[in-house]
């Protein structure tokens, strides 16, 4: 990646869906600054999955690298219309991958990779509420990021796709590799126990970024 990736909570997705076409059209006939620009255009996407999934910046930026070199080894025999949704599979892949390796190492956890003052900051920069509001979103964000740690991996990805990246079921599905019913037996589950983990937590109104139910 040429630029380090942030965190906002709602990674962009309104790049135009033609442009994005013919930039992986080029990029499939080996047009390198193509990929480039597609790399620009979805890392934080990319980032912010690895991150909320793993919790670690360090671990969630080895990933997203790891991610956009499978993504370009294999952009060549893409054939689909929905490239956001192919790579953040990718993505998912590569973060299941680094799960695995992280359980046969110690691993920091979210509060301390939060607390140092060197790693890019979780939290979203601020936009502007009163101090109040800025203090109530920042303590739901943090019982936000310590309640996704608390599911099943497989219920945190799920989330992580839908209620974050807006994917839709057939598309988690295939990011997954489980059946539409399966993503959606997970999903409902998911959002129930983050129901119980957030109980009695104070929103205020027009949080960016909640977690809620779309369908």
């Amino acid at each position: 990646m040429t630029e380090p990736p942030t965190t906002d909570a709602a990674p962009r997705d309104d790049f135009p869906a033609d442009a994005t076409a013919a930039l992986v059209q080029r990029a499939r006939a080996g047009d390198v600054a193509a990929f480039n620009q597609l790399v620009l255009q979805h890392q934080d996407a990319a980032y912010s999955l690895a991150l909320r999934f793993l919790g670690s910046p360090p671990a969630a930026e080895d990933v997203t690298q790891e991610a956009f070199i499978r993504a370009y080894r294999g952009i060549a025999k893409f054939e689909g219309e929905r490239f956001r949704a192919w790579l953040l599979s990718i993505v998912a892949n590569a973060a299941r991958d680094e799960l695995r390796r992280q359980r046969r190492r110690p691993q920091r956890s979210l509060d301390a990779a939060r607390d140092d003052p060197d790693q890019p900051a979780l939290d979203p920069p601020d936009s502007g509420p009163s101090p109040e509001t800025s203090a109530l979103t920042g303590e739901l964000r943090g019982q936000l990021e310590a309640a996704l740690r608390e599911l099943p991996e497989d219920w945190r990805m799920v989330v992580l796709l839908s209620d974050v990246h807006g994917l839709a079921y057939d598309e988690i599905a295939a990011a997954t590799g489980v059946p539409v019913g399966t993503v959606k037996s997970r999903l409902s589950r998911a959002r129930g126990r983050l129901r119980d983990l957030l109980r009695g937590v104070r929103e205020p109104a027009g949080l960016p970024g909640r977690l809620e139910d779309r369908r």
